[in-house]
């Protein structure tokens, strides 16, 4: 049978910064909630806003794979691998913070705003190598379908990560259905409409839920009712 966990947008914990609004999926700094601890490897899903040329000072990360996914505007990145980058809309990062790694995001603009999801993923396996991956991805390669944006394994298509996860992205036109199949038994399916309505086995989104799923047996079924985006989290339901 399988089983799901629903997630309106309006239940996500949120901070207030003034520089910064950020709303938190899962438990999160000052936000805890013991029932929004993690959806399998999934930890942290972060929907962050900051305002012009302010941004997240130095600091340290370890055994942990973060992934960003810019929005809208331009993120800068420094970190202590030597790596300074803006990742724009369109683009995927990912680093392997591993034994241990420092770094710094910022919005690169002045005059506008940056949003983007801040992601963490429990790695396969504790204290290896830091590492940076990033790419920058056609947006026609989702067009009504779902484009694979990251992957286990190094690709010219997709930035990898060191976890069995696979993210999608998809660009849905209104009225259209699509399939999506679990590319292991035992991961499961956590799906956050970033835009727009849809419908996924039965179960209704809107702009900002989260959907997740897990032991699954067919094909997952997604029923775009209007223009929608939607990012689709693939990953082990299960701890290391």
């Amino acid at each position: 049978m399988n089983h799901f966990v629903f997630h309106p947008a309006s239940s996500r914990g949120s901070a207030n910064h003034g520089w910064l609004q950020s709303y938190h999926t899962f438990s999160f700094a000052q936000y805890h909630n013991p029932d929004r601890m993690h959806f399998g490897v999934l930890r942290v899903l972060n929907d962050d806003t900051v305002d012009m040329g302010m941004g997240f000072g130095t600091h340290p990360h370890d055994n942990m794979e973060i992934v960003s996914i810019p929005l809208e505007g331009d993120l800068e990145h420094r970190d202590s691998m030597g790596n300074v980058t803006i990742i724009r809309k369109g683009d995927i990062q990912v680093m392997s913070a591993g034994t241990g790694i420092t770094h710094s995001e910022y919005n690169h603009n002045k005059n506008l705003p940056v949003k983007f999801l801040q992601i963490w993923i429990f790695p396969d396996k504790r204290n290896g190598t830091p590492r940076y991956d990033q790419k920058s991805l056609n947006p026609a390669d989702r067009n009504n379908k779902l484009q694979f944006i990251l992957t286990p394994q190094p690709s010219e298509s997709a930035v990898w990560i060191r976890q069995n996860v696979w993210f999608s992205l998809g660009l849905l036109h209104s009225n259209s259905s699509h399939t999506y199949t679990v590319q292991l038994p035992d991961n499961g399916v956590y799906i956050f409409l970033l835009s727009g309505k849809i419908v996924v086995n039965g179960h209704e989104l809107n702009t900002r839920d989260g959907l997740g799923l897990w032991n699954l047996t067919n094909p997952i079924k997604i029923e775009s009712i209007i223009n929608s985006e939607v990012l689709i989290m693939d990953v082990p339901m299960h701890l290391n």
